[in-house]
Order: structure tokens, then sequence, then C-alpha cells
């Protein structure tokens, strides 16, 4: 009795495989020629331009009151050095998102 329903599954079974194979596929196939190859110096240069800023941002940390979102402000502003922070005018470094009259004050106290 087993049998009888192990081969009346295969067969069920066999039929469904057989009507899906038996039937044409649309595959599209993509060309190699599409994808951009970049080359290893290029990921070389990203990466060392990401890993300078990232040591960049994380010298700006080392001035007191400065945190990890104003120093990525001071970053995106184009300051380059803390001493370009330290040194730049008041009414420069209030034109940076994120950075308010207390910090300026710290800036000016930690300068001195």
């Amino acid at each position: 009795m087993f049998s009888k329903i192990l081969n009346k599954l295969k067969s069920i079974f066999g039929k469904k495989s057989i009507s899906k194979t038996s039937k044409p596929k649309n595959v599209s196939k993509t060309t190699k020629s599409t994808k951009t190859i970049k080359s290893p110096k290029a990921k070389k240069s990203t990466k060392g331009k990401k890993q300078e800023a990232k040591l960049l941002i994380e010298s700006f940390t080392s001035i007191p009151g400065v945190g990890a979102k104003s120093a990525k402000a001071f970053y995106d502003a184009g300051f380059k050095s803390t001493k370009d922070i330290l040194s730049a005018k008041d009414e420069d470094l209030l034109a940076v998102p994120g950075v308010g009259i207390n910090l300026v004050k710290k800036l000016k106290d930690f300068k001195s």
C-alpha cells in the first residue's frame, strides 16, 4: 500500500517537473561590457582619501570642545588642519553649520 502511494506521488511530481522543463524560458543574457570595472589604483586613491579624511577629523576632535559632529562640519567647511581652525576668524567659525558662539569662545580660550 505504501508503494502505491509512493508511485502515485512520483507520477504527480514527475508530471509537474516535465511540464516545467518543457516550457521555454525567456532568459535575457547580460554582457560583461555593461559592467564598469574599476582599476586597483582608483580603489586605493579612494580609500586613501577616506582614510586621510578620517584621520583629519579625528585630529580635530583633539581640540577641547570639538566633538565628532563639529569636527566633520569643520572638515566639510574646508578646514584642513587644527591650526586652520584655531587661527580662523570668529565669523568664519560661526559660518560653519553646527558651530555656535560657545564653541568659538572655547576655541579662543584654547588659543590663549
